[in-house]
C-alpha cells in the first residue's frame, strides 16, 4: 500500500506488525473528484470507506427534493450508509465528495474476515460507539438548541471543517436557512 501512511496509523496500530502486509490485501485504494457520488440511493452498499484525504457528506433527499445532511467525514474517518452496509441492502442515502477524495474501501465480506482473523472487533466497536455518541449529541442539539447554539457547537467541535465547507452546506447540516446562518455568522 503506497498510500496508507494514515491507515497504518489508524487501524494497523491495533494489530501486530507481522500482520500488516496480510491485512493490506483487503483494502482497495480509490480516488474521486469533487462532487462525485460514492453512493447513491438504491445502490447496493457493499463497502465501508476509510477517508485518507478529502471530505464527504452523507445525506438524504426527502420527497420534496430537500437535502438533509446527516454527517461529514474527513481524514481518518470511516463512512458509508451503515444500515445498508451491515444489512447488505440498498441505500437510501447519498455519499458525495465535497473535495477531491482519496479513500480505502473495504467490502462487507472482507470487513467480516478482518474483524475475525485479526481481532479487530474492539477497534470497530469503539469507532461505532464514538459515532453513535456523536449522532446522539447532534440529534439532541437539533431538538433543543437554537440555531446559534448549533452553529457554535459545530465550530467548536470542528474548527478546521468550517473553512472547508460552503455556508450553504453548513446551513443544510445545521437545519437552518442560508439567510439564518448569515445572520448568525456576522
Amino acid at each position: 500500500m503506497d498510500h496508507n501512511i494514515s491507515l497504518e496509523n489508524d487501524i494497523f496500530k491495533h494489530i501486530p506488525l507481522e500482520q500488516h502486509v496480510a491485512i493490506q490485501q483487503y483494502f482497495i485504494y480509490k480516488t474521486y473528484k469533487k462532487a462525485a457520488f460514492i453512493i447513491k440511493p438504491n445502490d447496493l452498499v457493499k463497502d465501508l470507506y476509510w477517508i485518507q484525504s478529502g471530505l464527504v457528506k452523507l445525506s438524504y433527499e426527502d420527497e420534496n427534493c430537500r437535502e438533509h445532511i446527516l454527517s461529514f467525514a474527513f481524514e481518518d474517518w470511516w463512512e458509508t450508509d451503515f444500515s445498508a452496509f451491515y444489512h447488505q441492502t440498498r441505500s437510501k442515502l447519498y455519499l458525495q465528495c465535497l473535495e477531491p477524495t482519496a479513500l480505502y474501501s473495504l467490502s462487507y465480506a472482507d470487513y467480516q474476515r478482518i474483524v475475525q482473523q485479526y481481532s479487530l472487533s474492539n477497534y470497530f466497536l469503539q469507532k461505532s460507539i464514538n459515532g453513535h455518541i456523536a449522532n446522539q449529541h447532534r440529534i439532541l442539539s437539533l431538538l433543543t438548541d437554537s440555531p446559534k447554539s448549533r452553529y457554535e457547537l459545530f465550530i467548536s467541535s470542528y474548527p478546521a471543517l468550517v473553512q472547508r465547507i460552503s455556508k450553504t452546506v453548513l446551513a443544510q447540516y445545521l437545519g437552518v436557512s442560508r439567510e439564518t446562518l448569515s445572520r448568525i455568522y456576522k
